[in-house]
């Protein structure tokens, strides 16, 4: 069977980091939900720009691609995959821009709007499929987020304890048939019972897309948001867990964890079940925040570059996404050092 890496990571951050008070000073800014374990505020976070799009941002994150391996060798990429947290556009997704503003003439380019949290473990495995069955030989994911800045800073949403939750920012990942990183088993589930939990609510009842004074938000209760907890808390260690059986290594063996970053309970929980110190479970969730589809190619690039991952550590991503209907995880064999 081939062999299937991923070879490198790139990411890009927006602006200067926007400290919690940008929220927890606004007038109003309290609500019922506040003092929730989900909603606990990081200390800071990034927001694009009024006039950035997710185009913008992968453009730029894929430049140290570039630096690194060649123009040529990006531009020949044979898949390209990518997944906007929040489309710039209806109906058109950002995965033909992306192509044309990097030259690039893919044989497979899909915009991926399932997966969320845990898209860039999904794309990671669509990638090794199709460079498994077919020709294709290089592939490019991309994961943008771009609520935070826009979204979440509408001057109602702004007031709701979810608001200072996120930030934005983009990952992308370089993926090639070698035996560099490789890629050794990928867990996933698309959970249909827990489709529809996430919703949007808007106070005067229109669908989304229909004019309107009120501003949209995520449909959080107390009750929907005991129920994202408890299956949050289930899902990752279960697909992390089935994944390391399949290898044969128990989870404690997992040097390097990488999930997405929802909120601080969430990771201590997680790596509380999988019986894994703080230091081997790295998150950036204090300085950027919940990152949504784009926190784990992010955390893994500060981790490389900051000498967290060693060569020959056994990198574990994992995550779920929305209300729980989709949970994965990845394993890679690292060996993508850095000059």
């Amino acid at each position: 069977m081939t062999t299937v890496s991923l070879t490198d990571v790139a990411c890009y951050l927006p602006g200067d980091p926007v400290p919690a008070e940008f929220y927890t000073r606004y007038p109003g800014a309290e609500d019922k939900l506040r003092d929730h374990p989900m909603f606990k505020v990081p200390p800071s976070r990034h927001h694009v720009a009024r006039d950035e799009t997710n185009a913008d941002m992968i453009e730029r994150a894929v430049q140290p691609l570039i630096e690194r391996h060649g123009a040529a060798q990006i531009r020949d990429v044979d898949v390209l995959l990518v997944h906007s947290q929040l489309p710039d556009l209806p109906f058109v997704g950002a995965g033909t821009e992306v192509a044309r503003r990097l030259g690039l003439n893919p044989e497979w380019l899909v915009d991926v709007a399932n997966a969320g949290c845990a898209s860039f473990v999904y794309m990671l495995k669509l990638a090794r499929q199709i460079l498994t069955t077919t020709d294709a030989r290089t592939a490019l994911i991309c994961n943008a987020q771009s609520a935070a800045g826009q979204w979440f800073t509408q001057s109602e949403v702004r007031r709701l304890a979810q608001a200072a939750i996120p930030g934005d920012g983009c990952g992308v990942g370089y993926v090639t048939t070698s035996a560099g990183s490789p890629v050794l088993d990928v867990e996933t589930r698309h959970i249909g019972a827990y489709a529809g939990d996430m919703t949007v609510a808007v106070d005067d009842g229109r669908k989304y897309w229909e004019p309107g004074e009120s501003q949209l938000r995520i449909g959080f209760t107390d009750a929907s948001v005991a129920k994202v907890l408890a299956r949050g808390n289930r899902l990752v260690p279960e697909v992390v867990t089935d994944l390391c059986g399949r290898l044969g290594v128990p989870t404690s063996d997992i040097d390097v964890l990488i999930t997405n970053q929802p909120n601080r309970t969430f990771l201590r929980n997680w790596r509380e079940a999988l019986r894994l110190p703080p230091e081997r479970h790295l998150h950036t969730f204090d300085v950027y925040g919940n990152l949504f589809g784009a926190a784990i190619p992010i955390t893994l690039e500060r981790a490389i570059a900051s000498g967290q991952v060693a060569d020959g550590d056994l990198v574990v991503l994992g995550g779920f996404a929305h209300a729980g209907d989709f949970a994965g995880a990845v394993a890679v064999r690292w060996h993508g050092g850095r000059d």
